[in-house]
């Protein structure tokens, strides 16, 4: 089932959870978490890495789990690129963190994590990426024409580079 969340519960979401540990983050420039890592640190996100594999990724200390992170202080979001079959404990480590939303990236779903973490107060988000709903809802996509309301028949200007 995808995610059926609202905007306004998303906005909401975006606007409250300022701590975000993203889990499965890699410090290879050219995979989605990293992306989404620089993102988050871009627009004032405090963003936390939490994968076993990095002592530090994008100048941030990285954490082996989320317990460890939590050690270093409160977390607001679980942002998980994980394989579905992996949020299970995941979503059982949010809970015991005391995390307020647990956040599946893009693809990934699994009911009964969501319905654990549910159940145990969190907000849960399935199937959708941070950045690009930060984007959609605060206005950082209509720098590349989406969502802009703005049909033209002109040729882009062709940029320098």
């Amino acid at each position: 089932m995808a995610d059926d969340t609202d905007i306004e519960t998303l906005r909401r979401i975006l606007r409250e959870n300022r701590r975000i540990a993203v889990v499965g983050i890699s410090a290879e420039w050219h995979r989605p978490s990293y992306f989404v890592g620089k993102y988050l640190l871009e627009h004032g996100y405090t963003m936390i890495p939490v994968n076993p594999k990095y002592a530090e990724v994008l100048g941030q200390r990285c954490y082996p789990s989320l317990a460890a992170a939590r050690a270093a202080g409160p977390i607001d979001m679980v942002d998980c690129f994980r394989r579905s079959e992996d949020i299970g404990p995941l979503a059982d480590e949010a809970i015991r963190i005391g995390a307020r939303c647990l956040w599946l990236q893009l693809s990934v779903v699994n009911e009964a994590a969501r319905a654990r973490a549910l159940a145990a107060g969190l907000d849960v988000v399935m199937d959708r990426c941070v950045k690009i709903e930060h984007g959609r809802l605060f206005g950082g996509l209509n720098w590349a024409g989406v969502n802009t309301r703005i049909v033209s028949s002109k040729r882009p200007r062709q940029l320098p580079y």
